[in-house]
């Protein structure tokens, strides 16, 4: 399934990468509806938002040289135990903006913790012929994951514009003691990436020679304007629904249809990759993902707007998978999981200053008016990428 994993160690990684993006994609739409309830003002939603990648962003590359030191199970029980910790905090004290964004906050260090771990995991562990496959069925899982989240939104909220957040919290605190469970299912043997002590000064160089090469930049940056938008459309769809009189459950639902989409996408990436290259693959989805954004602005029927989610879907699905695979087989064995956490550390950056910024246009324009910005920055990166070769 993937690389030199066995059947048990590959499923309950596969398991793992899903049950963290459903109490992510749980969570964080719940602190969103949390939020409406306490009747916050437009930009606050941005700095939720933000906070869920601030510790990430100081902490990301220090996290791929512990992976690669300490091994990848170790850090992938430390990132589900504070993903557990987090949703208990929400469930007992998300009661003010400050908790939630302190909740929030620790929650994207938790999942930052659990996502280096998975993915160096399959870094160390796939032959580079099968690496955009592999990460593939990884974020399929995430996507997976993504899908559920929301679905158990739909589930609680029933056809209440403002669903049950108490509920969906404990909710998550049952999810993430599973999650922290699985890990131990995972094979202690898989922590081929680690490196020795005396490799220390080579790897912070790896990471210094990889911002350098000629266009890994620009990539990097895509995948961190592809994960902002992500985020943008989690925490921004919930208002959106609510300016047009959408019941929670449809929301829900649409969230999950974008995440079943994304899905597809990656479960056909390397078939598809290997046909057309990876940069004719990345600028499509790049297409597509602007498209879509930017009908969302559009008042439209329910119906048609759950398509414009499933292309959108289709679109984001692709970015982030390629970006992982390209960086693993740039990187040499020992140090992929810093090659992995510098990515991650730009998509933190991401996060930071994307929402933060166009969360501002909320204020004038309304939820809308951020999906119309997000299409902007998007099509833009289709621009940044001139010239890079990920292939």
């Amino acid at each position: 399934m993937i690389g030199e994993l066995g059947r048990r160690s590959a499923t309950a990684l596969l398991l793992h990468s899903a049950l963290i993006q459903a109490v992510t994609f749980l969570v964080r739409p719940a602190a969103t509806y949390r939020a409406l309830e306490l009747d916050v003002p437009g930009f606050a939603l941005g700095l939720l938002a933000a906070s869920y990648a601030v510790f990430p962003l100081l902490l990301a590359v220090p996290t791929g040289g512990l992976v690669d030191r300490l091994g990848e199970r170790r850090l992938m029980a430390i990132g589900s135990g504070v993903v557990l910790a987090c949703s208990a905090f929400l469930l007992f004290w998300g009661s003010s903006i400050a908790t939630l964004v302190i909740g929030t906050a620790f929650l994207g260090a938790g999942q930052l913790a659990c996502v280096v771990g998975q993915q160096a995991v399959v870094a160390n562990n796939a032959a580079a012929s099968r690496m955009d496959s592999a990460f593939g069925y990884l974020t399929f899982a995430a996507s997976l994951g993504q899908a559920l989240g929301p679905l158990a939104i739909s589930l609680v909220g029933g056809n209440s514009v403002q669903p049950d957040t108490e509920m969906i919290f404990l909710l998550a605190v049952c999810m993430s003691a599973v999650l922290f469970g699985t890990t131990f299912v995972v094979s202690a043997e898989v922590s081929g990436g680690r490196k020795k002590a005396g490799d220390e000064s080579a790897a912070k160089g790896s990471a210094v020679s990889l911002l350098k090469t000629p266009g890994v930049a620009r990539a990097l940056a895509t995948s961190a304007t592809v994960l902002a938008v992500v985020d943008l459309t989690m925490v921004y769809l919930p208002a959106l629904g609510t300016d047009r009189g959408l019941t929670a459950a449809t929301v829900g639902a649409m969230l999950t249809v974008r995440a079943v989409f994304s899905m597809v996408s990656r479960l056909l990436l390397g078939r598809v990759s290997r046909k057309i290259g990876r940069m004719r693959l990345l600028v499509t989805s790049l297409a597509l993902s602007t498209a879509a954004l930017a009908a969302a602005a559009i008042p439209m029927p329910a119906w048609l707007l759950f398509v414009v989610m499933a292309v959108l879907g289709l679109g984001l699905g692709i970015g982030q998978p390629l970006t992982m695979s390209w960086l693993s087989a740039q990187a040499p064995a020992g140090q992929r999981g810093r090659a992995l956490a510098l990515r991650l550390a730009g998509n933190r950056v991401g996060q930071v200053i994307l929402p933060s910024a166009i969360g501002v246009v909320a204020a004038g324009l309304g939820a809308a008016g951020v999906f119309l910005a997000s299409a902007v920055v998007v099509g833009g990166t289709m621009v940044l990428l001139r010239g890079v070769k990920l292939d």
